[in-house]
């Protein structure tokens, strides 16, 4: 099979070339469906617009207190329609997902209250946010006097709703039932929307007046639906991951119920001001256009994962999800079994990226994380996980992540040049 001269400059190989083509055939009705959802998705989005009334001057930004800014909180109502929320909170100054995620556990937990988390134990970067790790006194949830407990998944990876249900009837302390949406760093599949609406249900049902809170990192608009559609009252993530579209340069969003949202407004500003004041000089036109795009965008980043997971399984490797499976986030884990294989792996994925390609990526103490982490990202914007990177913590059983990808035609190169 020739290759076009325009891949030989980057050194790809027949054989890669061949491998990646084979798979790409062997996957074209997953992509199809894909394509299909991706459609609706854009659908919701475009209503959103038309409804709401987007115009020219909601683009630009404001100084000062930033008063009656009008392209922020048509931004936040856009949000809102978009993701099945009530309300939402947009904001450039939300620094990471882990910080739009925080915002929520302090704006609504209270002192003698407990969090629950239902997917055990939650991401690494939430640990000493909780107080489960580090220093508690240095702020945490711990040292502001609300508990913490901890409910493990199914061995299949699905939420233990008979052990949730035991522990809300037992456990009157309890105020918000927390879900993280994406695997994180742990071989088990995304949940579902479906699975948290159901869950949300159940929770309702038991204690109608508690919290579901979902970490929604790396999972909007891979489905029809959004958690908060289905009965989630809460939910967080990040601009640089999928609802950015690759065009925000930073910040986080929350979604959900009006009164809950207002909360977590006075958490990031104060009592009394919430989400009135707050200024962005440098207008807004990424966020919109990055809110526009993020269907299509994330669509790509998908089907780079599904090929992946297609060539992995091909040459015998473990992965998770498989090819074929359903999916609710864009991560693909692929089980190396070897650190240095582990770490050629982002190597690789570096050299293939538009930034940075020379750059060699190497393990490090990386703030609020347990292992060594070796992360190759070569973005446009840093740290953006909606671009095509590739990261994992240098442990037993070597598993890597590999997320994003901003056109489809990116993720192919990519694994070819992984291949070669």
């Amino acid at each position: 099979m020739s290759i076009d001269p325009a891949l030989r400059a980057l050194s790809i190989s027949e054989e890669a070339f061949s491998t990646v083509t084979r798979a790409e055939r062997d996957v074209q009705s997953v992509f199809d469906a894909v394509d299909a959802r991706a459609l609706r998705c854009q659908a919701r989005v475009l209503s959103a617009f038309r409804d709401l009334r987007v115009e020219a001057r909601h683009l630009f930004g404001s100084n000062g207190y930033g008063y009656d800014d009008l392209g922020r909180d048509t931004l936040d109502a856009l949000y809102a329609r978009s993701l099945g929320g009530e309300s939402a909170l947009v904001r450039p100054g939300i620094v990471s997902g882990t910080h739009a995620l925080a915002l929520c556990l302090y704006g609504v937990l209270r002192p003698r209250q407990t969090l629950l988390c239902v997917t055990g134990k939650p991401y690494d970067t939430l640990e000493e946010t909780i107080g489960i790790s580090g220093n508690p006194s240095q702020g945490s949830l711990a040292e502001w006097g609300v508990s913490y407990r901890q409910v493990e998944l199914l061995p299949n990876g699905g939420i233990d709703g008979e052990a949730v249900e035991r522990v809300l009837r037992e456990d009157s302390s309890i105020a918000m039932v927390y879900v993280q949406r994406s695997r994180g760093y742990a071989w088990r599949p995304a949940l579902q929307v479906a699975q948290i609406g159901r869950l949300a249900e159940r929770c309702h049902a038991i204690r109608p007046q508690v919290t579901v809170m979902v970490d929604n990192c790396y999972g909007e608009f891979i489905e029809d639906q959004e958690p908060t559609h289905l009965g989630a009252d809460l939910m967080a993530g990040s601009l640089i991951k999928n609802p950015g579209g690759g065009i925000a340069p930073t910040g986080g969003y929350v979604c959900g119920r009006k009164d809950l949202v207002e909360k977590v407004a006075y958490r990031l500003t104060t009592p009394g001001i919430g989400a009135e004041v707050g200024s962005y000089a440098y207008g807004y036109q990424a966020y919109y256009q990055g809110l526009f795009l993020a269907p299509h965008v994330v669509a790509q980043s998908v089907k780079g994962a599904i090929l992946a997971a297609k060539i992995y399984a091909d040459l015998g490797m473990e992965v998770s999800p498989a090819w074929n499976a359903p999916r609710a986030d864009i991560i693909q884990a692929i089980r190396l079994g070897d650190s240095e294989k582990l770490i050629r792996f982002c190597k690789a994925i570096q050299s293939a990226s538009p930034v940075d390609s020379f750059v060699t990526p190497e393990p490090w103490d990386m703030p609020g994380y347990q292992h060594k982490v070796i992360m190759a990202a070569g973005a446009f914007v840093q740290g953006a996980s909606i671009e095509l990177s590739a990261d994992a913590p240098l442990c037993p059983p070597y598993n890597v992540y590999m997320q994003g990808g901003l056109t489809y035609e990116h993720c192919k190169l990519a694994l070819m040049m992984c291949l070669s």
